[in-house]
Order: structure tokens, then sequence, then C-alpha cells
């Protein structure tokens, strides 16, 4: 482990001697990059307008803003009570990430986050290594037509998280991604958490679902049908009977 915390005027920033040897606070921002692009997508896959591509290839990394999100993102864009370093959402998430990389599952590799403090607020960002040549579960399913083979391979995958304990607390068809070998990949694990088994797995299949029927409503000719959830699931269970 090459984690390494460095305080700040307001606040810290941890990181990965491995993958970045010198950071400062500018890195957080798109001026700290000879190269900065605004994540953009379709069928609403580009969130909430807080995510860029820094840095140049073949080394890229996704720089993302911690912003809320519902109801309360209406009032309160990006700051959050703070109660301690390692409490705040980028520290945790990082750690997350860190962790399930450790054990070679497929997420993005943590390579910065950091957080500022203004008064009894924070406001928070990550740095992820870029993973070269995923898409969202949106994307891939509006630019081809999936078999059965690749939904019961999804369900497995997810499966596999599940069965490691891998609580993701926002599963839906845009942090599902899929590399150009048709494997699944999960982003975005900010109030992720390792749990035990519980009813938690079958909300964050339940959450993908309702994710999947929204952008069929968004564009009808997308190629996921309800045999294509039944076809996820019986990959999902069959892995869990063969584990």
């Amino acid at each position: 482990m090459t984690e390494t915390v460095e305080t700040t005027a307001t606040g810290a920033i941890l990181y990965d001697k491995a993958i970045i040897n010198h950071i400062t606070e500018a890195h957080f921002a798109t001026g700290g990059w000879p190269h900065a692009e605004v994540l953009t997508g379709s069928l609403r896959s580009s969130g909430r307008g807080n995510t860029l591509y820094v840095g140049n290839v073949p080394r890229q990394f996704v720089l993302r803003h911690y912003v809320r999100g519902g109801l309360i993102g209406k009032l309160i864009r990006d700051t959050y009570v703070f109660s301690g370093a390692d409490k705040t959402r980028s520290f945790m998430e990082w750690r997350l990430l860190d962790k399930l990389a450790a054990n070679n599952m497929r997420v993005p590799r943590p390579a910065a986050a950091r957080y500022v403090r203004r008064g009894t607020l924070y406001t928070a960002d990550l740095i992820t290594v870029r993973v070269p040549g995923i898409v969202p579960l949106s994307q891939y399913i509006a630019d081809n037509d999936p078999d059965e083979s690749f939904w019961r391979d999804c369900g497995a995958a997810i499966y596999e998280f599940h069965a490691a304990g891998v609580y993701h607390a926002d599963m839906n068809a845009y942090n599902v991604q899929i590399d150009s070998d048709g494997t699944l990949w999960l982003l975005d694990f900010d109030k992720g958490a390792l749990r035990s088994p519980g009813p938690w797995q079958q909300e964050t299949l339940g959450r993908l679902h309702r994710s999947l029927l929204k952008i069929v409503g968004l564009e009808p000719r997308l190629s996921f049908r309800s045999p294509n959830w039944r076809q996820l699931l019986d990959g999902y269970f069959d892995a869990s009977r063969s584990a």
C-alpha cells in the first residue's frame, strides 16, 4: 500500500505515490492539467457535469467533483458536514476502491482524493485512473444488440461483486460499464461499502432494473427487453449456486 496523506492550508490530499508521485491542489482543477475535457454522453450518461477526463493518453485520469443529487441537490450543491478526514466522501471512496483494486475487482484504480474545509463544511474531489475502452451499459445497448450470453455474464459479474460484499449505492445503467471485451466494470462508489449479505443485494439489482427501464423509456429502440432481465438474473443466480 502506497497511501500518502498531505495536509493543505484548507484540508488534505490523499494519494498513491505509485500512480502520482507528486500532486498539488492545482491537479483538482482543469488548469492543473495539459489536457482536460468534460465527460459527455447520450441518454443522460454524462451525469451532473461534474466529471472530467484529464491528462494525456496513454495515462489518463478521471477527475470528479462531489455534488449532491436528488431534491437536496437543488438546495445544497456540493457541500457536506465535516466530521473528520477519514469520514469525508472522497477519502472513504478512495480507500474502498483501493481495497477492491488490490483484490482484482473490476473498478477504477484510485489515484488521489482531497477535501477542502470551509468551517463546519467541506467540498471533495476524487481522481481515478481512466479505464480504457469502457462505455456505460446504456450506451453499449444503444450501439449493440447483446445476446443472451452477454446478459448472463453481466448477472454473473454482478454476483461476483455481491459475493465479495461490495455494496454499490447507485448501481444504474451508467455506473455499470462495459469494456471492449464485453466485460462488466463498476464505477462511482460514493457511499459504497463492504457489507455482509443482506437485502441490499436485491435492492441494488432492483435499482439497476429500474434504470434500464427508464432509459428504454427515453429511447424505446434500445436493445433491452424483459427476457434480457431474466437472462441477467439467471446468470446471477447460476453464479450464486455454483459458488
